[in-house]
């Protein structure tokens, strides 16, 4: 298997990524508290649709249904047996649309966390997360994935767990944490934390970053974080569309299309090569994302009150990292609706 991803990043300053997975199988139809991965069994066609979609956007990577594939997590659903044989037909499908494009697009095979807690407060083993994540690996593999993609994060040692994992499962691997409290992960990583923790592990990742989170402002915050560390690494950046709001009975997403956009050339601008959304975003919202990519020319790293003017004042006072790292408060500044 080729390392299609390795070979994009050699040839390419910027690549675009996809964007949500739930959100956009919400607007097909799934229900609060079904498991997505079903679908790639019982509604194959929804999940070509989410996949294509991303595709026709302009996106150089999707990443597969298969987030919750996990034993952990489908055994809240009598499915824990099930986690190779429906990360596998996620990335069959994936596969197919990767193959019909026309372009070279990567198949990045998701891997969401275990949802239980490791370390000496917690429940799960090393050894525990490591056959758990290496279930899920390799029937993406299996399944045609060109790269592995482990995302939402909180602890390094579950990250540790993956890495090892996907060594076994003898693939590639990008690697994306959440800093969503106050610039840290739930577990009180940072963005420097990361940026070490990669340089660690015997088998790094291609690319590392950070995915959801609060909004688009600090994970762009978090992203200079990164390019703060000096790392040679491909950062990756993957922020949601705003914030959330309840409206009329369901979630939405208060960013926009040209509020995205925004944020691409900014992530581009900060130092990220992989760039995509989270939650709330829409191939509308890619599709102006890849436009600005293409017709912005480069501009200098931003500062902290550019991106703040342009997507929306920070969660918090800092990113975490410095002496004066403290509790969240009250979001400041102007966002675009």
């Amino acid at each position: 298997m080729t390392n299609a991803l390795a070979t994009l990043l050699a040839t390419r300053d910027w690549l675009l990524a996809d964007g949500a997975t739930g959100t956009n199988l919400f607007n097909m139809g799934l229900q609060s508290g079904d498991a997505p991965e079903f679908w790639n069994e019982d509604h194959p066609d929804r999940i070509r649709a989410l996949y294509k979609g991303a595709v026709d956007a302009g996106s150089d990577i999707f990443l597969t249904n298969s987030f919750g594939a996990n034993a952990s997590r489908l055994k809240l659903h009598d499915a824990g047996h099930r986690a190779h044989e429906l990360s596998r037909i996620s990335a069959e499908l994936g596969r197919e649309i990767a193959d019909r494009a026309g372009r070279e697009v990567v198949v990045a095979g998701s891997v969401g966390p275990t949802g239980e807690i490791m370390g000496a407060v917690g429940t799960l083993s090393h050894e525990g997360a490591v056959e758990m994540f290496q279930e899920t690996a390799e029937g993406l593999r299996d399944g045609g994935a060109d790269v592995l993609w482990v995302e939402t994060i909180s602890a390094p040692e579950e990250f540790r767990a993956a890495a090892e994992a996907f060594d076994r499962a003898n693939m590639p691997w990008c690697g994306t944490m959440s800093f969503d409290t106050a610039g840290r992960t739930m577990m009180g990583v940072t963005s420097a934390d990361l940026s070490a923790l990669v340089e660690t592990l015997p088998n790094p990742p291609l690319a590392f970053g950070a995915n959801c989170g609060v909004g688009a402002s600090d994970l762009m915050r978090t992203v200079l974080g990164f390019a703060a560390q000096g790392t040679d690494r491909p950062i990756i950046a993957k922020g949601n569309a705003g914030i959330p709001k309840y409206h009329d009975g369901h979630i939405h997403y208060d960013g926009t299309p040209d509020l995205m956009a925004d944020y691409a050339v900014l992530a581009r601008d900060a130092g990220a090569r992989i760039i995509g959304g989270c939650c709330g975003t829409t191939p509308d919202h890619l599709r102006a994302m890849r436009s600005a990519l293409e017709t912005r020319p480069k501009g200098a790293r931003p500062t902290l009150e550019q991106i703040a003017t342009a997507l929306g004042g920070f969660s918090s006072e800092s990113d975490g990292t410095g002496a004066d790292a403290g509790p969240a408060r009250q979001r400041r500044g102007r966002r675009r609706a």
